[in-house]
């Protein structure tokens, strides 16, 4: 069958009530192989139907996308990332010359840079206080384009902890956050309480907790343990009373245990993680997300970007063993959502860790699944993404290549529908002719 239509689908148009993709491969995120010669029907934002294109006829005048000689995929979805953050501002001095207002102007940039990229949804796990919560209603509203966003508030840290402003003297630390103990900074039960039900007053979908230092902070130490596992399970209790999940922070052994122990949905980085959490992790079922990419990126920009040397020391003391922990986890079964930590990094070039989580174990098509119908999971939301079927909302991309085949295909998304709407074209027929005319039409 040869999809035709009369009328070319400009990028954002979703006037028609049907449109019909055609896809010469269709990976739906399950399984392990891509599926051929297929149509994807949608109605509004949502899938209507999946069918070989041997069984559809489609009506005159319908809106049709040939995506002939490309791979369609759902739409990536990114489970750690910091839209309010930039990776090219890393001099000390920069904390204090930025404003809320510029904070949220680099989110607006970021979340479309990020869309872009075909990660159509992103789980934003900290920043400025209630940044990502804001920016999530401007999106949904239209007032800006970017991915669906499942929004955390600030990071909880306990008092000298990785989300501390720490080695700063104490009137410098009270002025840039004031609002440290509503919001981020709580030391026992009734005070880690007391901030997770501040921040579900305000909105967040998600909590996220540090429960070990850091890499990208100053004056603590990244194997330390940080909150007990009375204080982490008080914050797990009252999150999951209120239908939320907790994302922890948690490089080092110790902390990594106590996370899990405490009940947490997911532990971020697992750098230092031991054999004992590793099967902790395992038989509770709890998510690992592995900003394994990270490290590439940091070390070669270290002296570029005047990262300081604490920070450097830290990350080449953990990069290649959180690589290495990856590559066990990934061995013994640990469940694995893709998340990368973007704003260390440029956003934008989220797509680049999937090279390197199957360098270090996974399949190409595990490590696709990871960003798709299994992080779909991690986050709740395994009714409306993470796979191409009908009923589910219609966030498709599509690439040149196989990414079966090379899954760095993915780092150059060429189509991007968010909600049944064409946000991107580079490879469909229409996208080309439109492109002529509007050269041809340049002086």
């Amino acid at each position: 069958m040869t999809l035709t239509s009369n009328r070319p689908l400009a990028a954002g148009d979703a006037a028609a009530k049907l449109t019909y993709i055609r896809a010469d491969r269709l990976f739906d995120g399950t399984g392990d192989a891509s599926r051929t010669g297929r149509v994807i029907v949608i109605e509004g934002a949502r899938i209507k139907a999946v069918r070989p294109a041997s069984e559809l006829t489609v009506p005159d005048g319908a809106q049709v996308i040939d995506l002939s000689g490309a791979t369609v995929l759902p739409g990536l979805i990114d489970c750690h990332t910091h839209l309010g953050s930039r990776a090219d501002r890393f001099e000390e001095i920069e904390k204090f010359k930025a404003t809320p207002f510029t904070s949220a102007f680099v989110a607006v940039v970021n979340a479309r840079r990020t869309l872009e990229a075909g990660f159509t949804t992103v789980r934003d796990l900290g920043g400025r206080p209630f940044l990502a919560v804001d920016l999530r209603e401007s999106i949904n509203e239209g007032l800006v384009p970017g991915p669906r966003v499942v929004a955390s508030g600030p990071a909880i840290s306990m008092t000298g902890g990785h989300g501390d402003l720490n080695r700063y003297a104490p009137q410098v630390r009270m002025m840039m956050f004031p609002e440290e103990r509503d919001f981020r900074i709580a030391d026992g039960i009734d005070q880690v309480r007391h901030v997770v039900r501040a921040q579900l007053k305000y909105g967040v979908d998600v909590i996220k907790v540090h429960a070990s230092g850091g890499v990208m902070s100053r004056g603590d130490v990244p194997g330390a343990p940080q909150f007990s596992i009375e204080e982490l399970r008080t914050i797990v209790e009252e999150a999951h009373a209120s239908g939320r999940k907790v994302a922890a922070h948690a490089h080092g052994a110790q902390g990594i245990k106590n996370a899990v122990t405490a009940g947490v949905d997911s532990v971020e980085h697992g750098s230092l993680i031991d054999d004992e959490g590793i099967r902790m992790m395992v038989q509770r079922g709890t998510w690992l997300v592995s900003d394994v990419y990270n490290d590439d990126y940091l070390l070669s920009k270290a002296v570029e970007l005047k990262i300081p040397e604490e920070i450097v020391a830290k990350e080449r003391a953990i990069g290649q063993l959180q690589r290495a922990n990856f590559a066990k986890c990934v061995q013994a079964g640990v469940k694995i959502a893709f998340g990368t930590d973007a704003g260390v990094y440029p956003h934008g070039d989220n797509a680049r860790q999937l090279a390197i989580m199957v360098r270090h174990g996974l399949t190409p098509a595990r490590a696709i699944r990871s960003a798709t119908s299994d992080a779909a999971e991690l986050l709740g939301r395994s009714r409306d993404v993470g796979r191409v079927e009908p009923g589910l909302l219609a966030d498709l991309i599509a690439v040149a290549a196989d990414p079966l085949q090379d899954v760095r295909a993915l780092e150059k998304v060429g189509f991007v529908m968010k909600d049944g709407i064409v946000v991107k074209d580079e490879i469909s027929p229409q996208s080309v002719e439109t492109g002529l005319r509007n050269r041809a039409a340049s002086p």
